[in-house]
């Protein structure tokens, strides 16, 4: 079978004195019967290409499921009166959400719901089925739920679906005693809504044509959505918008924020002639968020902000329009700890922060005079991630967190702030006798090009590494990163990485700049005129791997989604020969023609992580040297797999259909494979089934070029 050929029908571009020629551009049109005709040839050359595999791709989906308890439920939740948990069922796509009462006022010990549970029987005595997903999803090809909220009252719900993936949320409201739906029906929202305390009125935002959340509105129960009232409209393209409710329920705030600068209002819900009130107004490069605090009996916010230094403080405000000049540190800057966030409860505070690139848990503990013992909750392991999550109650004296390293499954833990006791409530189950300790984890450091020092996490199965007269042998690795927009890729387990391990290769993440792993300078020295350092420290990533002996640039394999697949097109472009294969997951590769085009999905908001090539001549001609798409050329390239989804609204299917176009007729490799999901969005398929049917896909391919097929 030979591959596709996109037709070449070139476009052409004057900007700042250059002609850009584009010869593949006329696959944007979605809707053109010619551009799906011509994913679906893809589709069939790379089923051809790869048919090779099925075995094998069924014996990874057969591994993740036997790994997999399939019947399973998550740790209960309180939240006011009940235990809200979630349960799965064997060859059920989706789970059900459930919840059961508590005790009593001081029941703060989660129940343990029967594990074996039928679908058809309760976990816990009083359970009451919430949602059923799989009904929900029922005659929909594409399913997803996005935020479920409760009224104060326990009475109603408020659930949001997409049944496109288009990430256009509908949201509908639920009786909860009798599971009778309302007729209020709100469509296009983004996300879920956030309730008022008077259990009448919801809040939500909309996107506007470019998918920006521009909007929130106020959706009075009984009445239509087009008489919702319009709260807050943002017309500057660079800043979207969001509402929340506060932990301790007296506050609806609302946020406005670029990647750079924030705005925030509030709205006292205990006083019912109450107006939305700024609280700072923006300014340029400033960045803060608000937080209701109780502190020595006066209510506060707490203030988590840069305006002190680029690593973030943790101010204290009265509950009033306040400058920045006014805000008292509470945690003042430090260089060494990035401070990400703060969560206030009525005995403490949980501070997330991260120090030497590891995430940290800071617990302060509040007494009659405010803020006492300050400390962090200790772990044993050398490299490991951990979060705070689940603890929705202002009064609670626990605080819920999760923890993870790269061999150790994700583990639910409990932490009394009043005894200091930190309680394992679950650790993930992976079946068929998996220990932790047959595997082993490794912090390295590469050195970039400029002197800097790179973290990679490694991990490997024990033994795989033991060449022979006691030494060491290299060994098949796949290397990932995202690096972009602060976001840490932190180390994590993995059920479905197991079957790469388990026939010996190792796993591997760079902690490239452009993510936060050490800090704001970390992102600040990854993006617009420093974006080459992102693809740098990933070159010199997979280099100290190769020199050092881990592995070969013959069973090196790469791979990144989305922002991370905009760096997977740039190291193919610059480092071809440090690997032996390339996977690109919904891959931001045209990035040049993305950010020209200030109509398209995000564009306008990705100013600030990207430049404006489109206005800046300067921006465009360093955009140029990078861009994947702009920069093929007629060298040896190592086989590419490209993986996208028609509906994925934030990296269009057409940017990785163009590439897959252009280094095929620029390089003739016909082992440059491009797959498309007709019926998926940014974060491809639903249902878990059919995602493991899909990981077990790329994982096949990745095993095939390390030469790991028969392991």
């Amino acid at each position: 079978m030979q591959p596709p050929v996109a037709e070449k029908r070139p476009t052409t571009r004057e900007i700042h004195g250059h002609t850009r020629v584009d010869d593949y551009e006329w696959l944007r049109d979605k809707d053109a019967p010619e551009v799906t005709a011509h994913l679906e040839a893809e589709n069939a050359y790379t089923e051809h290409r790869t048919a090779h595999l099925a075995d094998l791709r069924q014996s990874i989906f057969d591994e993740i499921k036997a790994r997999t308890r399939e019947t399973d439920l998550s740790v209960p939740t309180r939240n006011r009166g009940h235990w809200y948990y979630s349960r799965s069922f064997e060859g059920k796509e989706y789970g059900a959400s459930c919840r059961v009462p508590i005790s009593g006022p001081d029941d703060w010990t989660p129940p343990q719901p029967a594990a074996e549970a039928k679908p058809d029987e309760p976990a816990l005595p009083g359970e009451q089925v919430l949602l059923d997903l799989n009904e929900l999803a029922e005659g929909h090809e594409f399913f997803s739920l996005g935020g479920s909220a409760m009224t104060l009252d326990d009475t109603l719900l408020a659930y949001a679906v997409d049944t496109v993936g288009d990430e256009r949320y509908t949201v509908r409201f639920q009786e909860v005693a009798t599971g009778a739906l309302r007729d209020d029906e709100l469509t296009g929202v983004m996300g879920g809504v956030v309730w008022h305390p008077n259990g009448l009125d919801c809040y939500y935002s909309t996107i506007d044509d470019s998918w920006r959340p521009d909007k929130v509105w106020r959706h009075r129960l009984g009445t239509p959505q087009a008489d919702d009232e319009l709260v807050l409209h943002e017309p500057d393209g660079r800043f979207w918008t969001g509402i929340g409710r506060s932990r301790s329920n007296r506050f609806l705030i609302t946020a406005t924020g670029s990647k750079t600068t924030s705005e925030y209002r509030y709205l006292d819900t205990a006083d019912p002639d109450a107006q939305w009130v700024l609280f700072s107004e923006r300014r340029e490069d400033l960045e803060y968020s608000l937080e209701h605090a109780v502190l020595g009996g006066e209510d506060v916010f707490l203030v988590h902000h840069n305006a002190t230094g680029p690593d973030f403080e943790i101010g204290v405000a009265p509950v009033a329009p306040t400058a920045p000049e006014n805000w008292r540190a509470l945690v003042a800057h430090d260089p060494a700890v990035r401070l990400e966030g703060v969560d206030a409860y009525a005995g403490h505070l949980v501070i997330h922060q991260r120090s030497d690139g590891l995430t940290q848990l800071r617990i302060v503990e509040l007494g009659p005079d405010g803020a006492g013992d300050d400390y962090l909750v200790e772990f044993d392991h050398e490299v490991y991630t951990v979060g705070a999550g689940g603890n929705p109650v202002f009064d609670q004296p626990t605080v819920r967190l999760g923890y993870t390293t790269m061999a150790v499954p994700s583990s639910v833990y409990d932490y009394d702030v009043r005894t200091r006791e930190l309680t394992l409530l679950r650790r993930a189950p992976v079946l068929g006798g998996y220990d932790p300790a047959d595997y082993e984890e490794h912090r390295l450091w590469a050195t970039a090009e400029d002197g800097e020092q790179v973290p990679i996490s490694v991990v490997v199965r024990r033994g795989a590494r033991e060449g022979v007269g006691g030494g060491t042998q290299p060994v098949p690795t796949m290397l990932y990163a995202y690096g972009a927009y602060e976001i840490s890729t932190d180390p994590y387990f993995s059920v479905a990485r197991l079957s790469l391990l388990d026939r010996g290769a190792a796993f591997a993440i760079a902690h490239v700049r452009g993510g936060g792993e050490l800090g704001r300078r970390w992102y600040d020295d990854g993006k617009l005129f420093s974006k080459q350092h992102t693809f740098g420290d990933f070159i010199a990533c997979a280099q100290h791997l190769v020199d050092t002996g881990w592995s070969t640039p013959e069973t090196l394999v790469a791979e990144g989604g989305s922002a991370g697949g905009l760096l997977i097109g740039a190291v193919a472009n610059q480092a071809p020969e440090l690997f032996g294969g390339f996977v690109a997951e919904v891959p931001f590769v045209d990035a040049l023609t993305t950010m020209l085009d200030a109509t398209l999905p995000l564009t306008v908001t990705e100013y600030d992580e990207w430049g404006n090539p489109e206005a800046d001549p300067e921006v465009y001609d360093y955009m140029a040297g990078y861009a994947p798409y702009d920069n093929v050329a007629e060298r040896a390239y190592p086989p590419i797999l490209a993986e996208t989804s028609l509906n994925d609204t934030r990296v269009l299917y057409v940017e990785p259909a163009k590439w897959v176009a252009r280094l095929r007729a620029v390089t003739g490799n016909p082992d440059v494979l491009l797959r498309t999901e007709m019926s998926a969005g940014h974060g491809g398929v639903s249902g878990r089934y059919k995602s493991w049917h899909d990981r077990s896909f790329t994982l096949a391919w990745i095993l095939d070029r390390m030469g790991l097929v028969d392991r």
